[in-house]
């Protein structure tokens, strides 16, 4: 094994140790030395991977952020209807947020930008700067005439508020039952519908 390989697959662990730690004790409660513990690494090594907790944090957002972004896929058609579309692709995003790994990361990174909106602020600025699959999918639309102009970052985001609304928030802040495949499904159905009244053209 290479010695590269060996540095990824650590990274990895330490990554992978401090999801756990972080979802079973929250972002305060979780110290560096439990971190390297859980991941059987010790604190040097831990340090040369990641600076500091906050550090290792910000680094399992933007990697949940870039799974749940990865896992958005489906390419606008111009030859296919746009509510069949929009539904399909909304649905996709419906199952990521409903998702228990991105469920209890939430409430985790929460918590932890509480006690610091920099920090919140940051992460969001740099999120914000990355491109998804909804945003292609608007612009994508658009050009094709088949969606009216307006800004597609705002339909976007009312598209976002429309699925977090029912699939994301109530769960996080309120502990209720993710929702099952059916309401996903029609959640997805229903948001579409709602957007393409507004915005088809």
């Amino acid at each position: 094994m290479t010695t590269q390989r060996l540095t990824d697959r650590k990274r990895a662990a330490i990554v992978q140790a401090a999801v756990a730690q972080f979802r079973a004790h929250g972002y305060e409660a979780t110290s560096m030395d439990q971190v390297a513990a859980a991941a059987e690494v010790s604190k040097r090594t831990l340090y040369n991977h990641f600076a500091s907790k906050e550090a290792l944090f910000a680094q399992i957002l933007v990697q949940l952020w870039e799974r749940s972004v990865a896992l958005l896929d489906l390419a606008y058609r111009p030859d296919r209807p746009l509510q069949e579309q929009l539904s399909a692709l909304l649905l996709q995003k419906v199952a990521m947020v409903s998702g228990e790994d991105f469920i209890d990361l939430a409430r985790v990174a929460i918590t932890a930008t509480i006690h610091s909106p920099q920090r919140a602020q940051d992460m969001l600025l740099r999120l914000a700067q990355k491109e998804n699959a909804l945003l292609t999918w608007v612009r994508a639309a658009q050009n094709d005439g088949r969606l009216k102009p307006a800004d597609p970052l705002q339909v976007v985001q009312q598209m976002e508020s429309l699925v977090k609304g029912s699939a994301f928030w109530p769960q996080v802040t309120l502990g209720q039952p993710r929702l099952e495949t059916q309401a996903q499904q029609q959640l997805a159905a229903d948001t579409a519908e709602l957007i393409l009244a507004r915005y088809a053209a």
